[in-house]
């Protein structure tokens, strides 16, 4: 799909250059060092301007526009509101939940090798993929988010949903529509996250500091981001997916402000398809479904469309977590493992070998790796909105003790089932 360029050889060249100048300094050369260091600092220079000045390809801009009314004309459409949903409370639960345990059973491998994964469960004598929650996690005492030890992620651990930017996106969402409303523009969105939001990582914390340097929101994407088609945006679909349960293509509307904050094309794209997909969970039987209906919400021709058409095709075929990741790998060499498309398509992996099956699905996508916090959870979402709160093993939550943590400012901690009714009542009016 993408012909990156392998930089292997240059972030060695770099390394090598750190460490001769290093002994170099040591014996006595230190002036001469940083005279090579700056000349060689102002190339670098160069070379990052003239890339990311490079005018994009006109024909692959074409089918990947970052204007709404665009992105609209590209889309296939058609998905019409489904009013009503038998169970909706069930369903929302189970949605809300099914992100909640995705997310804690990640955290503690994120972005980890399988290798790496399977040696802690034998570690742990747990099954892999893992059917629980780790038992034990490296750096126990590592706080996540200036809140929770990572002990709080483990079994015995847990208690209330411990916090992450997976979750407290979620609830950001939520707080979003109802105080600007369901038409919420990206200024509103800005608007809050100045005020709520203390830290973000990659594309959200460039966004954060335009925001807060003066930059007008719709601006903020555009000024040194090269995070802009990385996962960030997918992450935060859900909250806005809740509220417009069984109106995918309201909810991809919203995804698309919220997304323009922070990313461009494929970005925004990715929060708008998984926006759709959670949205359309509430409403099918088959999480699939879902999936192949939101897909009517992107541009058809654009690469994230093109890619979960591959996946739909490939997944059926595929035997086990290894062979679903390896997939991937083959498809997309070279891709940040935070990105939206690579871990678009091990998603839908994961509902494919989950089989309709709660605990396979979460278990199979973190097993899989990437950036397999944010995955899970969105798999959960899904797989949760189908299934309903009834539909999960009771195991899974006992710990959560109906509390749910986030660093939002001055809004530490919220009741799950308070959460449950505040998302139902947005989608019934």
């Amino acid at each position: 799909m993408y012909n990156y360029h392998n930089f292997t050889s240059l972030e060695d060249l770099l390394r090598k250059t750190k460490e001769y100048g290093e002994l170099q300094t040591e014996y006595g050369n230190g002036e001469k060092v940083r005279h090579i260091v700056e000349g060689l600092e102002a190339n670098l220079q160069s070379a990052l301007a003239a890339i990311r000045d490079i005018v994009p390809d006109a024909g692959r801009a074409s089918e990947e526009p970052d204007d709404y009314p665009s992105i609209r004309r590209l889309c296939t459409g058609g998905n019409i509101r489904v009013k009503n949903i038998p169970k909706l409370h069930d369903k929302m639960e189970g949605a809300l939940l099914g992100r909640f345990i995705g997310c804690t059973l990640g955290v503690p491998v994120e972005l980890w090798s399988v290798d790496r994964m399977e040696t802690l469960a034998k570690y742990n004598g747990m099954a892999f993929p893992p059917t629980d929650y780790w038992t034990a996690v490296s750096e126990p005492w590592g706080i996540q988010y200036g809140t929770d030890p990572r002990s709080r992620f483990t079994r015995d651990g847990i208690d209330g949903v411990p916090v992450d930017d997976d979750i407290t996106y979620t609830i950001l969402g939520l707080l979003i529509v109802e105080r600007y409303g369901f038409e919420f523009s990206t200024a509103d969105v800005g608007e809050i996250w100045i005020k709520l939001l203390p830290m973000a990582y990659t594309a959200e914390e460039v966004a954060l500091k335009n925001l807060n340097a003066g930059i007008p929101a719709h601006e903020a994407a555009m000024v040194d981001n090269p995070y802009c088609q990385w996962i960030g945006a997918d992450i935060r679909a859900d909250g806005f997916a809740f509220a417009a349960a069984g109106n995918p293509e309201h909810a991809a509307s919203m995804g698309y402000r919220d997304a323009y904050l922070t990313h461009r094309r494929n970005g925004i794209y990715g929060e708008m398809f998984f926006a759709a997909a959670e949205a359309a969970a509430f409403t099918v039987t088959d999480p699939l479904e879902a999936i192949r209906i939101a897909l009517r919400e992107i541009p058809s021709g654009c690469a994230l469309s093109e890619a979960v058409r591959w996946a739909l095709e490939t997944g059926p075929a595929l035997k086990d977590y290894r062979e679903a990741r390896f997939a991937v790998d083959k498809r997309f060499p070279g891709m940040d493992p935070v990105h939206t498309i690579n871990n678009a398509c091990l998603t839908i992996f994961g509902l494919i070998l989950g089989g309709g099956d709660f605990t396979k699905t979460v278990s199979n996508v973190v097993a899989m790796g990437l950036d397999n916090d944010c995955t899970a959870a969105t798999a959960g979402s899904i797989i949760g909105a189908v299934a309903g709160a009834g539909g999960i093993p009771s195991f899974w939550t006992k710990g959560f003790n109906g509390k749910v943590r986030t660093y939002l400012r001055g809004l530490p901690e919220f009741r799950i089932e308070d959460i449950v009714n505040r998302f139902v009542k947005l989608a019934s009016s």
